[in-house]
C-alpha cells in the first residue's frame, strides 16, 4: 500500500509491456512511503525515491486498474488513439508474447 507520495513531480518517458510500442512522459512524485507484508507476515514500512519509486508507483497503478496512459493528457491520448486501437484489435507485434482478450462476436 502506498501511504504517501511526496516531493516534486518529475517527468519520465514511461512504457509498459501491456501497451507495446507506446511511450509517453508521465509525471509522478519523487518519493513514496509504502507498507507491505513480507512472506512471514511481518509488516514493513519503507521509503523509496527516484526511479525505484517510479517503478513501484507504475506497478501499484496496475493493482488499482490504472495504466500509464490514464495519466497523460487528452491531447496525447488522441495522438496515440490509432496505436491503442491496433493493440485492442490484436494488430500489435511486440518482441514478446502477448495474450489478447477475446471480443464478443469474434
Amino acid at each position: 500500500k502506498i501511504l504517501k507520495e511526496e516531493g516534486e513531480e518529475w517527468s519520465f518517458n514511461e512504457g509498459c509491456l501491456s501497451i507495446p510500442d507506446v511511450r509517453e512522459d508521465v509525471f509522478r512524485k519523487e518519493q513514496i512511503t509504502i507498507e507491505y507484508c513480507e512472506e512471514d507476515f511481518v509488516m514493513k514500512t519503507e521509503v523509496y525515491d527516484g526511479l525505484i519509486a517510479r517503478v513501484i508507483q507504475h506497478e501499484y497503478d496496475h493493482i488499482e486498474g490504472i495504466l500509464f496512459t490514464d495519466k497523460i493528457s487528452s491531447l496525447k491520448k488522441t495522438l496515440i488513439k490509432k496505436k491503442l486501437q491496433n493493440i485492442m484489435d490484436g494488430k500489435a507485434f511486440p518482441d514478446y508474447r502477448m495474450k489478447f482478450a477475446n471480443k464478443k462476436g469474434r
